[in-house]
C-alpha cells in the first residue's frame, strides 16, 4: 500500500513552560520550580502525529531567523517530516507560547510571531505542493485568509481537506462548506452552528462532515441523519496535552489510506487515547505499531 502523502499547513511554536507553586500577582516576583522548552504549535503537533503513524508528511509553515526556529526545524526533521517548505522569516521571532503551570491550572500567552507571515500569497506560491497531496490538514493558528486560500486550492485540485477549527473563531461559510471534514469538539460545533447563517440543509451538511471529539467520552459522527457514537477508552490519563492533535494526525493518515470515515475515526480515537498516557504533546504521541497493538488488546 502506498504511503499516505499528507500536507500540513499550520503553526510552529516553541512552548516555554514554567512550573511554580503560585501564579504571581501583578507587580510580584516569585521563584519558580522548573523551566523547560517543548516543541509545539498545532500544525507541528499534527504533523508529528501523522509522521509517527506512518504518513509521508510535509509541513508548510514559517519560523523566525533565530535559535528557536533553527531548533524546531531540526527537531521536525528528526521526526521524519519534510521541512523544505518551512520558510525562515528574517526580522521576526519564531512563534512562542509562554505557559505558566501552577496548582493543576495554567495561564498561557501566545505570540504568533512568524506564524502570521504564512500569508495567502505564500500559500498560493505552493499550489503545486497542495495539488500533489493525498490529503490536506489545516488548523487556525495561522491567518484565517490563508486557511481559506489553502482550502480553495485543495478543492480546485480535488484534494480532501481536514479542518481542525481550533483555536475557535468565527469562520466564513464558504470555508465550512468547502472543507471535506471538520473536527470540532462539542463546544466548537455549537459555536460553528450558532455563529453562521447556514440554511437547514447546510447545517445538516456541517453535521455530516463533522467528526466531533468528546474527550474521554470518545467520538461522535452524524451519518444518514443519525448520531453515531464511538466510545472512549478507559486509560490512565497522565497528560491530555496534544490529544486532539494526535486525533487529527491519525485521522489524516487513516483517511488517506482509504479507510471509511468510521474506521478512520476508530483508529484516531485509539491513537488519541494512547497519547494521554504519556507526558508531553509530541513526545506522548504513539506509533502505528503501538496503536495496532492497543486495538488488538
Amino acid at each position: 500500500m502506498k504511503t499516505p502523502n499528507i500536507l500540513v499547513i499550520g503553526s510552529i511554536n516553541m512552548d516555554l513552560v514554567t512550573q511554580t507553586n503560585t501564579i504571581p500577582k501583578v507587580g510580584e516576583t516569585i521563584l519558580g520550580e522548573h523551566f523547560f522548552t517543548v516543541p509545539g504549535g498545532k500544525g507541528a503537533n499534527q504533523a508529528v502525529a501523522a509522521a509517527k503513524l506512518g504518513g509521508d508528511v510535509t509541513l508548510l509553515g514559517c519560523v523566525g531567523d533565530d535559535a528557536f526556529g533553527n531548533e524546531l526545524k531540526q527537531h521536525l526533521q528528526t521526526q521524519g517530516i519534510h521541512t523544505d517548505y518551512i520558510h525562515t522569516i528574517s526580522a521576526i521571532s519564531t512563534g512562542v507560547a509562554s505557559i505558566t503551570l501552577s496548582e493543576g491550572d495554567n495561564s498561557i500567552i501566545v505570540v504568533p510571531g512568524a506564524n502570521h507571515k504564512l500569508t495567502p500569497q505564500l500559500v498560493l506560491q505552493h499550489e503545486e505542493l497542495i495539488s500533489n497531496a493525498d490529503i490536506l490538514l489545516l488548523q487556525l493558528e495561522i491567518p484565517l485568509d490563508s486557511v481559506v486560500k489553502a482550502t480553495e486550492l485543495a478543492q480546485k485540485h480535488k484534494v480532501p481537506v481536514i479542518l481542525n477549527p481550533a483555536p475557535m473563531q468565527e469562520l466564513p461559510e464558504n470555508l465550512i462548506l468547502q472543507a471535506t471534514y471538520i473536527t470540532p469538539n462539542e463546544h466548537e460545533l455549537e459555536s460553528l452552528l450558532a455563529s453562521t447563517n447556514l440554511s437547514q440543509d447546510e447545517a445538516e451538511e456541517l453535521k455530516a462532515k463533522s467528526i466531533v471529539t468528546r474527550g474521554s467520552k470518545g467520538i461522535q459522527l452524524h451519518q444518514d441523519g443519525k448520531d453515531q457514537l464511538i466510545s472512549g477508552y478507559e486509560v490512565e490519563a497522565v497528560d491530555s496535552t496534544g490529544a486532539g492533535d494526535t486525533f487529527n494526525g491519525a485521522l489524516a493518515v487513516s483517511l488517506s489510506k482509504g479507510l471509511s470515515l468510521l474506521e478512520a475515526s476508530e483508529f484516531a480515537n485509539a491513537a488519541a487515547a494512547l497519547s494521554v498516557t504519556k507526558l508531553g504533546a509530541q513526545s506522548g504521541m504513539p506509533t502505528k505499531d503501538e496503536v495496532d497493538s492497543f486495538l488488538k488488546s
